[in-house]
């Protein structure tokens, strides 16, 4: 199997426009967005916080859906055949720091401001790096996980960027992961994986509801996780800080709430209590965009950056695409975003509407 194309409508680099672009991001929108921009001539520097370009693609999704020899392949040959500039471990804001996943690799920052002063045009594709957790009772404790941060971590250790030691090791433990969606589904596997002693998977409604779908949940059950349809967390016990179990409460699916899905109802007096010794929350993400006020970049209430059909954001010249537009979704998706809020980008720099 080939590595990846990020720059896949030419062969070598076209003349120069003379136009300077940074792309704040190295996930799926930004490399794909770079890929197209560089084959209209334009010069690509692309700033991200990791110590590796590639976002979630290397550092959130386990290597059996993406290969990291294929991410890799994509990102050198933007490097070396189209001469894309990337600085790493480099953090952008915008007035104001806010702690994220993947923070720990940061060494320098850059304000969003600067970035327009210094290029012709920017793009933002910084993705939903920030996690959600319910407020429950027994959230804070030690042992409770977004399931973002438990990934992000082992994959981290797998690509060498962190010491095995520093992960969130699994082995021998009782592990619950919270959700049913891709992500959940990836926790529970890489729990597996990496010798914890049991894995249950809750989810709140039925394995038809499923986000991830019941082939990828019925692998699983074949792999020995245990799988808790109907059932929903109420709070999570500690002993000393630490989590030494959960509570959950059965449900039954009632009236479609504003998905459309039919709305898990607790069932009064079903409650029951599993020992666990780690509680992996996988129940969604928020965009981060480039934190602080600087610049005045819209958001929507979601966190998600307000575009225009241009891709562009409230301010002239910045331009946003992938999940911190679209909020959380699948690298097709993010890529196609990537590629789109290019072309526009193209159209703008070079004098279009």
């Amino acid at each position: 199997m080939r590595g990846m194309r990020f720059a896949f409508f030419c062969r070598e680099k076209p003349a120069p426009t003379g136009k300077r672009i940074a792309i704040v991001g190295a996930g799926p929108a930004g490399l794909s967005a770079a890929g197209y921009l560089v084959c209209q001539g334009h010069e690509v520097h692309i700033y991200d916080k990791l110590p590796e370009p590639g976002g979630l693609m290397l550092f959130g999704i386990p290597e059996f859906r993406i290969p990291v020899y294929r991410v890799r392949e994509g990102y050198k040959e933007l490097e070396s055949a189209f001469e894309v500039k990337f600085f790493l471990r480099a953090k952008v804001i915008c007035g104001a720091e806010k702690n994220e996943a993947g923070d720990e690799f940061v060494e320098r920052t850059t304000s969003l401001r600067e970035l327009a002063e210094n290029y012709d045009a920017v793009l933002i594709a910084t993705g939903a790096w920030e996690s959600w957790l319910p407020n429950i009772e027994g959230a804070d404790l030690d042992g409770v996980f977004p399931a973002l941060e438990y990934l992000f971590r082992i994959k981290s250790a797998k690509l060498g960027h962190m010491d095995w030691k520093d992960i969130i090791s699994p082995e021998g433990k009782k592990v619950i992961v919270i959700g049913a969606g891709h992500t959940a589904v990836d926790a529970a596997l890489e729990s597996l994986l990496l010798g914890a002693e049991k894995v249950y998977m809750s989810y709140r409604r039925t394995i038809k509801e499923a986000p991830a779908g019941a082939y990828e949940i019925n692998l699983l059950k074949q792999r020995g996780v245990q799988w808790l349809e109907l059932t929903m967390p109420v709070r999570i016990i500690g002993e000393g800080g630490k989590v030494r179990g959960i509570e959950l409460v059965r449900t039954k699916l009632g009236e479609p709430d504003e998905s459309g899905r039919r709305k898990p109802v607790p069932v009064e007096g079903s409650n029951f209590v599993l020992d666990v010794d780690y509680v992996i929350f996988a129940i969604g993400q928020t965009p981060t965009p480039p934190s602080g006020k600087d610049l005045n970049i819209a958001v929507d209430r979601k966190g998600r950056i307000v575009v225009d059909d241009r891709h562009m954001t409230s301010v002239e010249g910045i331009f946003a695409a992938g999940d911190v537009v679209t909020g959380p979704s699948k690298v097709g998706q993010a890529v196609r975003d990537g590629l789109y809020a290019a072309r526009s980008m193209h159209v703008w720099l070079m004098g279009g509407e």
